[in-house]
């Protein structure tokens, strides 16, 4: 798990990424990123921190990023968690008890909110590691033999 917050003054001296790409997890590993470099393309605009040629062209640079480490065999999920399935319904009953929220209703929304555990993270990223079948590694020679006499001394 790696959380991203304010770049530090060592991480501001290389190009925007490279702080995400020392946190991507080893082969064989998982990494959870909690914030990640899309902030570096949304803050920034928002904030108008850097000029609109720069951020924009982080769009290539990030699907550049995220491609090289698909090839490489790395496998992302992405989520962008924004409310609550309550916090949802709260919004809903707002707009069909207000006239001044129906323009914001639609009957797709009722639709989408009966298909809310479709999009449940815990569901996609269990599925995506039952398809994936993770092992764990195979001991080193060492390690074996260690136990093997250790088993062989036990009996």
């Amino acid at each position: 798990m790696h959380s991203f917050k304010e770049p530090s003054n060592d991480e501001l001296a290389h190009d925007f990424l490279w702080r995400y790409h020392q946190a991507t997890p080893a082969d064989g590993m998982i990494g959870v990123f909690n914030r990640s470099h899309y902030e570096d393309v949304l803050v920034v605009r928002v904030k108008d921190l850097a000029p609109e040629p720069l951020w924009r062209s982080r769009y290539d640079s990030i699907n550049d990023f995220e491609r090289m480490l698909v090839r490489e065999g790395t496998t992302i999920l992405k989520f962008f968690l924004h409310i609550s399935k309550e916090k949802q319904l709260e919004k809903f009953r707002e707009r069909l008890e207000r006239t001044d929220k129906y323009f914001k209703w639609s009957g797709n929304d009722a639709k989408e909110r009966a298909r809310w555990d479709d999009y449940a993270v815990a569901r996609i990223v269990a599925g995506t590691l039952d398809a994936m079948d993770p092992r764990y590694p195979e001991p080193p020679d060492d390690v074996r033999a260690f136990a093997e006499k250790e088993l062989q001394q036990a009996r």
